[in-house]
């Protein structure tokens, strides 16, 4: 067996020849360990995507930032108090139906109260007499079932002249479909909000002893597609005559027929929500479809729209800001991401990703107190609260690149907000803008929960479908509808309703036609 060499013998003698040896050696240790730093957080994001929670929570602790910046930062407010706490309504609703039971003692017949009801004592025949109720409730549910709609329209002939009337036939969502409008909401909501595949459907509608294929299904939601074609376009409309939009997009698996494989396919969300801006206007949420991710696709969707545009980062959006009638308006969300993905790595409070996590809190907290004043007000707190916040951030983000690897992860996540640092403080100059774009993640999360169901879509025309029923849903969620209510009403009405008042079927003009009826609202 050969002896080890020994790597200390190898080493030159010569002092010089020895300091260049060292310092080629700590340059390849150093490129390793960020190496291993950015595989390690990889790795971790990956795992986080797959199996961590999606909360991006982080306590704010003063001790750790620099006093100047935190003088105006106020107080954390109390957590939501659990669910089994004291404090925590756990009445039933008082607009379900009551269905009351009343459990008598055993009596005799010696005796009868003013009812008829025999109050006999039974332990000495003595009368007996009522001094109080004990009353108690608990929820029970009462199974969904099907029924069968039998339309009758007798003939009538006149016995003088012979003429015969009979009614005409009442319209029905699908021309001679089999499928009623509520049966129609039903099968839509449960794809699109509830996340059921229609195979699935198909099996529990079986379970009550009723075969409804699945192909049938999807042909109901294709014609329930087409009737509501006017009514998204409108809704689309309503969204581009805001003065700003939050778009973003999310990527869908389509199949790609005769490949036996699937492609990536795009949905993409604008948001019209300035409820946080004190706006009185409907909140709504337009949703389209394409194959790919190209920037044609925004820039089509958007030509019509002059205002602000809060969004992340991605390319595609330039071609609109360079047209100078889109402004643009970045998100403080995203900046913050790489900074907790950073922090979810290590865990050290005292680290740089901690810090940073810090600093942005403090224009959250700043956020939290404005929300629902109207733009001036908002403009007016955020001079004075969050400009000296970022006035301190940008300090200490350029302070950072000095201390860190240009390489590092810390160092791409500081240039990544000091790239886009106009675009992220526009907001303190407009109180329309939010500080981030999360009016458009939240649309797009019931997008995220179904596409872990559903697989994929079959078609391009089946990305357009469920463009357009995502827009209705999430629309009347925003609203505070319940979908299902809502799209039953729309499905009852749209087939004779004229198309140049559809604007009456949008989901805030629905929501205000029932206002005083409580099924028609979404539970809290």
């Amino acid at each position: 067996m050969p002896q080890d060499i020994d790597p200390i013998s190898q080493l030159p003698d010569d002092a010089q020849l020895l300091k260049q040896q060292l310092r080629a050696s700590a340059c390849e240790v150093r490129r390793l360990q960020l190496m291993v730093e950015k595989l390690k957080l990889q790795l971790a994001r990956r795992v986080r995507a797959q199996f961590g929670v999606s909360s991006e929570r982080f306590d704010l602790q003063t001790s750790f930032i620099e006093p100047v910046a935190l003088e105006h930062v106020p107080l954390g407010k109390p957590a939501k108090p659990a669910a089994n706490a004291g404090s925590v309504d756990k009445s039933l609703p008082a607009h379900l139906p009551r269905e009351q039971h009343e459990i008598r003692p055993a009596t005799t017949a010696a005796h009868h109260d003013a009812a008829g009801q025999p109050c006999g004592c039974t332990a000495c025949g003595g009368r007996l007499r009522s001094i109080g109720t004990d009353v108690s409730e608990y929820l029970e549910y009462v199974p969904a079932r099907f029924k069968v709609i039998r339309t009758v329209r007798p003939k009538l002939a006149c016995t003088k002249c012979e003429a015969i009337f009979q009614a005409s036939a009442p319209s029905r969502p699908i021309t001679r479909g089999l499928a009623g409008p509520a049966l129609l909401a039903h099968v839509t909501v449960s794809k699109y909000c509830d996340h059921s595949p229609l195979h699935r459907q198909s099996r529990i509608y079986a379970r009550e002893g009723v075969q409804i294929d699945p192909s049938t299904m999807a042909g109901w939601i294709e014609q329930a597609h087409n009737l509501f074609d006017p009514l998204v376009a409108a809704l689309g409309r309503h969204v581009l005559q805001g003065t700003k939009v939050h778009a973003d997009d999310t990527p869908v698996k389509v199949l790609a027929p005769g490949e036996g494989k699937t492609r990536t396919g795009r949905l993409w969300v604008y948001v019209r929500d300035d409820r946080a801006a004190g706006d009185t206007a409907a909140p709504a949420v337009w949703f389209r479809y394409s194959a790919d991710r190209k920037g044609e696709h925004p820039q089509r969707h958007l030509r019509d729209f002059r205002g602000i545009l809060q969004a992340d980062a991605y390319g595609g959006w330039n071609a609109l800001y360079d047209s100078g009638r889109v402004v643009e308006a970045a998100c403080w969300a995203h900046a913050r991401r790489p900074w907790w993905d950073l922090y979810e790595q290590h865990r050290d409070d005292t680290g740089l990703a901690a810090q940073a996590l810090r600093h942005i809190q403090g224009l959250y907290a700043v956020e939290a107190d404005i929300r629902g004043s109207p733009p001036q007000v908002r403009r007016q707190q955020r001079q004075a609260r969050a400009v000296p916040l970022l006035d301190a951030l940008h300090r200490w983000l350029q302070g950072v690149l000095t201390q860190v690897s240009t390489k590092s992860e810390l160092a791409k996540a500081a240039r990544y907000s000091l790239a886009r640092w106009k675009a992220l403080t526009r907001y303190v100059e407009d109180g329309r803008i939010e500080i981030d774009n999360s009016a458009a993640e939240r649309a797009l999360r019931g997008v995220a929960l179904g596409r872990g169901n559903y697989l994929f879509m079959g078609s391009n025309a089946g990305g357009e479908r469920a463009a357009s029923m995502y827009s209705l849903i999430e629309t009347a969620k925003l609203n505070g509808l319940d979908p299902e209510g809502y799209l039953r009403e729309v499905l009852r009405r749209i087939a004779d309703h004229p198309v140049h008042r559809i604007d009456e079927l949008l989901p805030w003009n629905i929501a205000s036609e029932h206002a005083a009826s409580s099924p028609w609202r979404a539970a809290a």
